[in-house]
């Protein structure tokens, strides 16, 4: 019989912890389940989560060291085949599972990587198409990112310099694939937007695996092509092949050789549609030259330029008729003022006061030029002076007198001497 030991807290945990960590079987075990309370603490970087199925849960965690490499974001409720070990949490005696490694069951972890990306910058309106830039009709500096060593850069060029041979390559060659490919793809976009080295910008490569086109799949790159002020033509893998710089570029192209056809106007077409103009302009001064022949040997033959003075006595007979239409207007204007001055004058002189002094009224006014027009105006003995139609007279007033209301009306009856 074993003699019980007494043990504190800590030294069974730490027993526990050593027959869990011991057990071979369990130092490296795949376990499936759907994700709950996932916690992605961002300041260590490690992913808290816990693993469930219809009837059990088992507390998990990620360290930052593994959680780096994953190309998608755990989410509550996603189903997953979980890599790790076995281990004991000893402050809290709780065993957990140490993830290593986190993959999504029934979905590659790159397509759903892709597919979170791309929802969540399509989200923030990256894939718009009014925010897209034109690409310029005539480019003279095509900038081109790609590897040096495929045969992406050699189709490219050969197309460039012989749809459009006036334009120059600026070539920045960068890896396409691997860790590293990603930060020199941003920084060849960066500089060459920093440098305003190229009109329009081609990035892309040949075809290949989804984990080869990976490096265009990036978020870093996907915002720096975004925020370029250069237009970027993403031609990446074949036809059938999409990235998310495809979304976000401002033309996709469906293969690199593809972008180099898009990206310049071809010569040929251009130099047969200058052709096709420079046939119609000449015919069209053919044709206007031969409209002034015609012109020009009518006006020779005409009557005009044979004899110039036939031209001259029309434009004199044309003078004098105007000159006679003037001269008539004129005495017409002038009778027709004289018997309006006329008819004026009558009216006038009917107004005049002489024509009423004509009929036997005089103007009376006093010494001081007033007219009198009263009697209360007059006393006894006053200078006036009578305005005849041929004369004045002055006069010495004797006495007046007043008329009473009906001889001012005519009834002949007069008042007293006043």
């Amino acid at each position: 019989m074993v003699e019980p030991v007494l043990l504190t807290v800590t030294q069974l945990n730490t027993y526990i912890k050593s027959l869990l960590e011991g057990d071979l079987n369990l130092t490296s075990v795949f376990v499936s389940g759907e994700i709950s309370n996932f916690t992605n603490h961002y300041r260590s970087g490690h992913f808290y989560l816990s693993l469930k199925d219809e009837k059990s849960v088992v507390k998990s965690v990620m360290f930052a060291t593994y959680a780096r490499r994953l190309r998608f974001l755990p989410e509550d409720g996603m189903k997953v085949i979980a890599r790790g070990h076995i281990g004991v949490y000893e402050p809290t005696g709780q065993y957990q599972l140490y993830i290593e490694d986190l993959q999504p069951d029934g979905v590659g972890a790159l397509n759903l990587a892709f597919e979170q990306l791309k929802e969540k910058l399509g989200a923030e309106g990256l894939f718009r198409a009014d925010r897209k830039k034109p690409l310029p009709p005539f480019p003279t500096r095509i900038g081109v990112i790609t590897s040096p060593t495929g045969a992406a850069v050699h189709d490219i060029v050969t197309i460039l310099a012989r749809r459009w041979p006036l334009a120059e390559v600026i070539f920045c060659p960068v890896l396409v694939q691997g860790e590293g490919a990603a930060p020199q793809l941003i920084d060849a976009l960066k500089r060459m937007n920093r440098l305003r080295c190229a009109d329009v910008i081609i990035l892309g490569r040949g075809g290949g695996s989804l984990e080869d086109l990976w490096p265009f799949n990036e978020e870093a790159l996907a915002r720096a092509v975004a925020a370029s002020k250069i237009p970027v033509i993403s031609a990446v893998g074949h036809e059938t092949d999409f990235t998310i710089c495809d979304f976000v570029a401002d033309l996709r192209a469906p293969t690199p050789s593809a972008a180099a056809e898009l990206a310049v106007p071809d010569q040929a077409d251009w130099l047969s549609t200058i052709r096709n103009q420079e046939a119609r302009m000449a015919s069209f001064l053919r044709a206007r030259l031969e409209q002034l022949r015609q012109q020009v040997d009518s006006l020779a033959g005409s009557r005009v330029l044979r004899n110039p003075q036939e031209l001259l006595a029309v434009q004199r007979m044309r003078i004098d008729e105007l000159f006679t239409r003037l001269s008539d207007g004129i005495k017409r204007r002038l009778t027709e003022d004289e018997a309006r001055l006329a008819a004026l004058s009558g009216r006038l002189h009917a107004l005049s006061p002489l024509q009423v002094l004509s009929r036997g009224y005089a103007i009376a006014s006093a010494a001081g030029g007033e007219v009198v027009s009263s009697v209360e105006q007059a006393q006894k003995g006053d200078k006036l002076s009578l305005r005849l139609l041929d004369g004045q007279i002055a006069c010495l007033v004797e006495r007046t007198e007043r008329f009473s209301e009906q001889e001012e009306s005519g009834d002949g009856k007069k008042s007293d001497d006043v």
